[in-house]
């Protein structure tokens, strides 16, 4: 019994080392390139760079079909970081959006919170049956709150 427990164990331990071994002297895959550029990405989801996620986006970056400077949210930081870890040349952020800001017309809303469920980076406060607002400096101008409001008190204002 001893025999079969040691030895299992002892396959175990050389397949880890060469497991190991292997993962440090075989090149990485693009998978991990990949992770690393959506790491830097805001991860808003808004799909203002064209693309349906920040994952997707991230994707086409690394495979050179989309430029490193479509994501608004992101801002300049964002362009200056990817460039950085792609060594690319920093180019100015793409205004494929005019920058803009949510803003609830609080005498309308109705406190359902479908708005706050559809923020990604939670720039609405309010509770259920009172009402919204928007933390303006936490907005990313993304519009994914816009949509699910029924009674249409969400509007988006242009950045001053």
């Amino acid at each position: 019994m001893w025999t079969a427990v040691i030895t299992i164990a002892a396959i175990a331990l050389i397949a880890g080392l060469g497991l190991s071994i292997a993962s440090r002297r075989l090149p990485s895959s693009d998978g991990d390139l990949v992770e690393k550029v959506n790491d830097l990405l805001p991860q808003t989801q808004c799909a203002q760079c064209g693309f349906p996620g920040c994952r997707p986006f991230a994707a086409a970056v690394v495979a050179g079909t989309a430029e490193i400077n479509l994501c608004p949210p992101g801002g300049e930081e964002t362009v200056r970081r990817l460039a950085s870890l792609l060594g690319r040349e920093i180019i100015p952020l793409a205004e494929t959006v005019e920058p803009a800001v949510a803003s609830i017309d609080e005498s309308l809303c109705i406190g359902c919170t479908h708005c706050r469920n559809a923020c990604p980076v939670d720039a609405i406060v309010g509770a259920h049956q009172l009402m919204h607002t928007v933390i303006a400096s936490e907005c990313t101008g993304c519009e994914l709150c816009v949509a699910p409001c029924p009674v249409d008190c969400i509007s988006m204002n242009p950045l001053p």
